[in-house]
């Protein structure tokens, strides 16, 4: 609320008249009327007057109380529940990087996010999934997704996160990044065994810049 409003709602709860509180505070009932409409700002000794007088901070009078407001109240703005995802460590988006399985940290998300770890997200091949250097992605356990799902991949103990593409009749995958100028990882046959899924990428956090 601003200063007229909280003068106006701090009398109102003792029960006053603009007059009565004016008399208490050594003022008119207008000069009140007029700091309640904000045609005027009380002077810091009216304003020490009407904090002894309430027992309150003069900065519970002067500051803005929108931190009040029921900001749920709104239709386009909801609750956040939250849960802890342990942070794996970085995952590369270009060039593999070593897989770190210590837990680094834990990172707090919405209890919407159904994920069983995320990585950092390190390098620009995943730029046009809007997926940023720095970013964390949030990671779900399977050992497979389906072609064009994006997904963490471990390659010979190295980390990745690529688009997956496995045609079955040929027996090739591919790992495609979203960044042209990253050509696609291919296996097959053998090389087929070198490469592990860890999991699907359901979403992403990024800071706003």
């Amino acid at each position: 609320m601003s200063i007229g409003k909280n003068i106006k709602s701090l009398r109102e709860s003792r029960g006053l008249t603009q007059d009565e509180l004016g008399k208490i505070i050594g003022v008119s009932g207008k000069t009140v009327s007029s700091w309640e409409l904000e045609t005027k700002t009380p002077r810091m000794g009216a304003m020490q007057n009407l904090a002894d007088f309430f027992q309150v901070k003069k900065s519970d009078i002067i500051e803005d109380d929108t931190d009040n407001i029921d900001v749920f109240s709104y239709d386009n703005i909801l609750p956040i529940k939250t849960h802890k995802i342990p942070l794996l460590g970085e995952i590369a988006c270009g060039v593999p990087i070593y897989a770190d399985e210590e837990h680094e940290s834990y990172v707090e998300v919405g209890t919407n996010i159904k994920a069983d770890f995320c990585l950092r997200a390190k390098g620009d091949s995943m730029i046009n999934a809007r997926i940023l250097d720095g970013d964390i992605v949030f990671i779900r356990k399977q050992p497979s997704v389906d072609d064009g799902e994006i997904a963490a991949v471990i390659i010979d103990d190295e980390a990745t996160l690529k688009r997956v593409y496995y045609n079955r009749k040929s027996g090739i995958l591919q790992l495609v990044a979203e960044n042209p100028s990253f050509p696609p990882l291919i296996y097959s046959g053998d090389e087929l065994d070198t490469v592990h899924i860890l999991g699907k990428a359901i979403a992403f956090q990024s800071d706003v810049k």
